[in-house]
Parts: structure tokens; C-alpha cells; sequence
């Protein structure tokens, strides 16, 4: 499970890119509660978002030409510069090198072989979220992915990552974890991206909620859409995936719910 004792390896930031960060701070802010903290004049734009004062993810204006409304996992690094060259030397695109946020740690954005988008944060004063797995926090980072087993093998080399397949009818899915940490450090899984589906390779983000419906219904009063309507999984909960105000895919669960 994701944890603030942030690992090599485990997910410890997580940020949305949006054309108009005011409309998503309002949509997150009536949908999950959060409140927005600015970085400062100097962050351009870039911003916090606070539940009961603690971070539980952050948001800033689209700066690459091109670039399509997302959120993006950030993965603890110990040395940024060895996993960008890690990253290069597994097939992978550095997008942004590794560089210095003023003193709160350093960060490289990238792009997997399959197409999907990740960063890496090598904490200095910041080592990471204040909060994971409560409700309105990040509690899962899921792959969607052209080709599981080739992207699987590149973030092995990456990251380390252990996996464990679990086969269900009609298909397969992998869980990822930590090294060497078994079950108590799975954070996330990679899935196969279907073919005709709307959304490209990417990974997605999954926020825990008390009530996966009311969350799914108040997300379509305040402009968003339904990308996979409400579902239960047994042993697992109730979940569904959206699009924001701007268009950027998320999920959300309610683990262990009704009809789970």
C-alpha cells in the first residue's frame, strides 16, 4: 500500500497540467475538498492542493507545446541524473532533464516506450505528499499500456519494481511494488490499454473516496464525464474513472465498499 516513508521506487508526487488551473481548482475543490495553496510568484502558476493542511497533490499551467491535460505520478529517486540515464539507456525520452526546485528537491520528466508520462523526485526538503490512502488522497497509480510486458521490463530497469501477475476472467493484471517490500509495498498495477479506447497510454491516478457514486454523480454536476462507470470488484471496492474540467483523466474508489 502507498505510504509516506517514501522508498526508492514508490510514488511520492503527483501533479495535474492544465490549460486553466483556476477552473480545476474549483472542479477538485468541490469534489474532493481541497483547498489551493499558491508556490509562490516565482513558481509560475504551479500551486498545492491542502486537505486538512496537509498536500495531497499539486497543479500548474501547461508549459510544453503540445501537451495535453494530465496528471502526472512522480517516482522517489535517490539520484536523479543515474535514473534519467537509466530512463534513456531502457528506451525511454527524457522530456525534461533533472534540475533543482529551489531547495525542496530536485526532478526530470519522461516519457515510457509505450508512450505514457512520469517524472521522478529526488527529495531535498520535500520528500513528498503529506498524505496517501485517506479520503480525497492519492491511494493508486495504475499503467494503461500499448504493450505491458515491453513497459513493464523498461520500469524493472528503471526502478527495480517487483511484480506479480493476477489472471481474472477475460484478462490479466500486473501489481506493482517496491523492492523487495512483497504485498505491503504494492502502490499500483499496470492494465492492457484496450484497443479503440479515447485515451492514449498514460498513468492514472486513483483518489480514495467514502461513496465511489456520489463522487461519480457530483463529478458530472461540475462538468466532468464518466470515462468507466461506477464498478465493484470483489475484495477490492466500488471504482470508476473520470475526466475533469479539463479533461484530464483520474480514478476514484471507495476500497472495501458496498459490493465489494
Amino acid at each position: 500500500m502507498l505510504t509516506t516513508d517514501y522508498v526508492p521506487g514508490a510514488p511520492n508526487w503527483l501533479d495535474l497540467g492544465a490549460p486553466d488551473t483556476e477552473a480545476a481548482v474549483a472542479f477538485y475543490g468541490s469534489l474532493m475538498g481541497w483547498r489551493f495553496e499558491s508556490a509562490g510568484p516565482e513558481a509560475g502558476g504551479y500551486g498545492f492542493f491542502t486537505l486538512g493542511r496537509k498536500t495531497v497533490a499539486a497543479v500548474g499551467p501547461l508549459t510544453e507545446e503540445g501537451a495535453r491535460s494530465a496528471w502526472t505520478p512522480y517516482f522517489h529517486t535517490r539520484d536523479a541524473e543515474e535514473t534519467a540515464r537509466t530512463v534513456e539507456q531502457s528506451g525511454g525520452t527524457v522530456r525534461l532533464a533533472p534540475f533543482d526546485v529551489f531547495e525542496e528537491g530536485r526532478m526530470a520528466q519522461f516519457t515510457d516506450p509505450g508512450g505514457a508520462r512520469f517524472a521522478i523526485w529526488q527529495p531535498g526538503r520535500t520528500a513528498g505528499l503529506d498524505a496517501v490512502n485517506d479520503p480525497g488522497a492519492l491511494c493508486w497509480t495504475e499503467l494503461h499500456s500499448p504493450d505491458p510486458p515491453r513497459d513493464l521490463a523498461f520500469y524493472r530497469k528503471v526502478f527495480g519494481w517487483d511484480a506479480e501477475e493476477m489472471s481474472f476472467p477475460g484478462g490479466a493484471y500486473t501489481v506493482l511494488m517496491t523492492t523487495g517490500a512483497g504485498r505491503e509495498g504494492s502502490f499500483g498495477g499496470v492494465a492492457q490499454l484496450q484497443e479503440g479506447h479515447s485515451t492514449p497510454p498514460q498513468w492514472l491516478p486513483y483518489f480514495e473516496v467514502a461513496d465511489c457514486d456520489a463522487v461519480v454523480a457530483k463529478g458530472q454536476d461540475l462538468g466532468g464525464s464518466v470515462l468507466m462507470p461506477a464498478m465493484s470488484a470483489e475484495g477490492i471496492g466500488r471504482m470508476a474513472w473520470l475526466a475533469d474540467v479539463v479533461r484530464a483523466p483520474f480514478g476514484v474508489i471507495a476500497s472495501g465498499g458496498p459490493g465489494a
